[in-house]
């Protein structure tokens, strides 16, 4: 191509989301592998198909990796502090039952230190859209087995192995009382996209659990290898059960090869939401 005929191509196009990211924060400071990303993106493209205003938006996060997420995306955001990301979301929710308010959090931040708030929020249903990045151990504090991490995998509380069973997330988000639950990973962005935009139009308490890769912590520890690596475990390994009636069976374990990782939109009922 000659300088003339590359001056006359028009410019590139804005991505329809610009907008609704802080480029100033780019690029990010995630590691190599990290879902997070990934889960950001999909949060950005689901306000823009939600068809609710965008200034009506609110994301909260806690501690951790995923609260990083608050950060990344332009619209009314808030950084909380541990464990208390969805008793802040409660409070704007009642508060400002006009807003849509997203919850984006982690397995340590969401179900250890703040797993009393989980469980009511859900009892309570309240309006809000709980977004769950599970990678299996707390990622940023060095790599400690949490809640969710699957007996026998290692962390560094764990270096022979954890031995206490885990929360299955889906499980525990219906048996409390949430109105739609879900379970996708991060190769599943159109699925987890297409679930999001569901809840963000549904009143009540919305869980979606997010399976993520953590290379740096939860994979070193556990020779799963980078990112890629433990996506290809999900590709492997994932089965699709919309619907499915038995969640207590849908128990994770990443390390066994032979059993299936259970993903799907898995509950989608009506129930008066808190404010109702």
């Amino acid at each position: 191509m000659s300088a003339t005929e590359q001056t006359i191509q028009p410019a590139a196009n804005i991505h329809p989301i610009d907008r609704l990211l802080r480029a100033d924060r780019l690029p990010h400071i995630l590691c190599a592998g990290c879902g997070i990303g990934t889960v950001i993106h999909g949060y950005a493209n689901s306000i823009a198909a939600s068809g609710i205003d965008e200034n009506n938006h609110v994301c909260v996060s806690g501690i951790g990796c995923s609260g990083r997420a608050a950060g990344y995306v332009n619209v009314d955001s808030y950084h909380t502090t541990h464990g208390r990301a969805l008793p802040f979301a409660l409070g704007i929710a009642v508060h400002k039952p006009e807003l849509n308010v997203t919850v984006i959090s982690g397995d340590g931040d969401l179900t250890a230190i703040g797993g009393n708030h989980f469980i009511h929020a859900a009892r309570r249903n309240v309006n809000l859209n709980v977004i769950c990045i599970n990678n299996f151990n707390y990622g940023m504090t060095g790599g400690q087995v949490g809640p969710t991490t699957p007996i026998g995998a290692k962390g560094t509380t764990a270096p022979f192995g954890a031995v206490e069973r885990p929360f299955n997330l889906p499980y525990l988000a219906k048996a409390t009382g949430a109105i739609f639950v879900a379970r996708w990973t991060i190769l599943h962005v159109r699925e987890f996209h297409e679930a999001l935009v569901r809840s963000m139009q549904k009143p009540g308490f919305c869980f979606i659990e997010i399976l993520a890769p953590c290379p740096t912590s939860f994979g070193k520890s556990n020779k799963i290898g980078d990112g890629l690596h433990e996506v290809e475990i999900y590709r492997e390994r994932c089965q699709v059960q919309n619907g499915a009636p038995h969640l207590n069976d849908f128990d994770i374990d990443l390390l066994d090869e032979s059993k299936p990782i259970v993903v799907g939109n898995f509950v989608d009922v009506e129930r008066d939401a808190f404010m109702e």
